[in-house]
């Protein structure tokens, strides 16, 4: 189970039960005028390797306001309803940090399971004024041969970027969930 249970039914109010539903221990609403099911399935999300290229080829990594310090990732973000990851990735680069993106590569898919999302990755290479929005406190641009990925998560991106390039990838540090900003 990745998230805390539920207690009632989102559509009818009735008490939400654990069974076995299509071969895996679920909430289900046994009302016989309902069924709902809560699949618990993980939630799409975007990330982004961000390759200024006006900046000398800088990767750029972020940190949110929610984070401790000194701990920086990718710009992440869910699709919106309608929305390609393509486009979401670049809204988000967009929204986030305010660059444009010139490019979008598809880097690969990658399960973060302590928050049940699926992690669906991107080289972009953007440009323009680096503005950060409400939700992040600072960043840090990153020569891509002082980019150290991190284990977990986003940093299987970075991994995967670095790869792509012939990079030799440094000794990875495990436990990790971000990068440091002592990069």
């Amino acid at each position: 189970m990745s998230q805390a249970s539920w207690r009632f039914c989102p559509q009818c109010g009735s008490p939400l039960e654990w069974g076995h539903v299509a071969g895996a221990e679920r909430q289900a609403c046994y009302t016989p005028a309902c069924g709902f099911v809560r699949w618990d399935n993980p939630l799409p999300v975007v990330a982004a390797v961000i390759e200024c290229v006006d900046r000398d080829g800088a990767i750029l990594l972020a940190r949110n306001h929610a984070w401790p310090e000194r701990m920086f990732a990718l710009v992440t973000g869910f699709l919106e309803k309608g929305e390609s990851p393509e486009d979401a990735v670049a809204r988000e680069v967009k929204e986030e940090v305010n660059l444009d993106a010139v490019s979008v590569r598809l880097l690969g898919t990658y399960p973060f399971l302590r928050k049940n999302e699926l992690l669906i990755g991107y080289h972009v290479q953007a440009r323009g004024d680096i503005v950060l929005n409400e939700e992040l406190a600072e960043f840090r641009l990153v020569a891509p041969d002082r980019l150290r990925p991190w284990p977990q998560a986003t940093g299987q991106a970075v991994r995967d970027w670095m790869l792509s390039r012939g990079m030799v990838l440094p000794e990875i540090v495990e436990g990790n969930l971000f990068a440091h900003a002592d990069l």
